[in-house]
């Protein structure tokens, strides 16, 4: 059986969806930033919008299908970026008022919404995403989550002062969105998380708790994962830009394999890992980046076969799933073509 592949959230969206996401925005003005566009964008495209997004979910889905993808997303499509957008879903944050903020240690800058009063889940949303996204193909479809720890470090917060509590509230937002997803139908739900991989420490003390909170009541037959990159540069092919610690993976491992967490996405492109490492996950399922998603240089297909067959050396092959590092907006449709083309050939000449 040959290793299976997936994406892991963001596809460049197609030219006629008029919404700037944060991979496009240079800067940030008022003017640049997507998080204070998008509901004028969202207004200006008027009762066309609904028919933009569901055209440009089609449009991703088949590009990802046609590559070899077996487990696609629908891009996010509809975000400006992938937090922000759960956010205006979320009672207790305020976005008519964004502060300027410096992130993930220096790598970029953005203006944020604010939590200013307690954090709760309105009406569900993601259902609907999810319903228009996988009747537009035969492969199961994957719906990707700002995990607590995330979000509560990409808003400001005036109300909580307490990291724990804050993420506590927005994992029990976060599950009733997770339980209304496994009850529309989907089967391979996905929280982000890469804060994990930038405050270990804080990931276990409480964040693999709070990841155990947004998923508790799912039901068996949805395949809990959880994303853990290192990070996102300002532009495409930055390769000096700060990256979390590379021994993160390490100190996680142990407890994420101990945790529900069924299957967990690790970058390795970007900067390979000692491979030992997948060798402390003794039942969860990797997700394994083998094409980076900041560079524009197009990883051959032998390059990734040899990098995916000594990942065999260490974990069997029904527990390791094929991907890129991370999200694809940063780069052009004919880079990522032609990156999840090789993957793919790749990964299915294997098993």
């Amino acid at each position: 059986m040959a290793l299976l592949t997936t994406t892991i959230g963001a596809y460049p969206k197609p030219d006629y969806v008029p919404v700037v996401d944060w991979f496009r925005a240079e800067g940030s003005t008022v003017d640049e930033d997507p998080t204070s566009r998008y509901e004028d964008e969202l207004a200006r495209m008027g009762d066309k919008a609904e028919a933009i997004f569901a055209r440009a979910a089609r449009d991703v889905i088949d590009d990802q299908v046609s590559c070899g993808i077996d487990i696609p997303t629908d891009g996010e499509v509809r975000r400006e970026n992938y937090i922000h957008y759960h956010c205006r879903h979320l009672n207790g944050i305020d976005f008519a008022t964004l502060t300027d903020t410096v992130l993930r240690g220096g790598a970029y800058k953005a203006r944020l919404p604010t939590i200013t009063g307690p954090v709760s889940a309105m009406d569900h949303f993601l259902p609907h995403d999810y319903r228009v996204a996988q009747a537009t193909t035969d492969k199961s479809l994957k719906v990707t989550i700002p995990g607590p720890m995330t979000i509560g470090d990409t808003v400001a917060d005036t109300y909580y002062g307490d990291e724990k509590k804050r993420g506590q509230e927005l994992a029990t937002a976060l599950n009733s969105e997770v339980l209304a997803l496994a009850e529309a139908g989907c089967r391979h739900i996905q929280i982000d998380e890469p804060l994990f991989a930038r405050k270990a420490e804080a990931a276990l003390d409480f964040g693999i708790e709070n990841l155990e909170r947004v998923f508790h009541g799912c039901p068996e037959n949805v395949t809990r994962t959880m994303h853990m990159c290192c990070g996102y540069p300002d532009c495409l092919d930055d390769t000096d830009y700060p990256k979390a610690p590379k021994e993160s993976y390490l100190q996680l491992a142990r407890a994420i394999d101990a945790s529900s967490i069924q299957v967990v996405s690790l970058e390795d492109a970007h900067r390979h890992n000692d491979l030992s490492l997948l060798e402390l996950f003794e039942k969860t399922t990797i997700i394994f980046g083998v094409v980076a998603i900041a560079s524009s240089r197009i990883e051959s297909m032998e390059e990734i076969r040899q990098r995916l067959e000594a990942a065999l050396g260490h974990i069997d092959a029904h527990r390791l799933i094929a991907a890129p590092d991370c999200g694809l907006g940063m780069l052009s449709r004919d880079m990522v073509m032609a990156k999840l083309g090789n993957l793919c050939t790749a990964a299915h000449s294997l098993g």
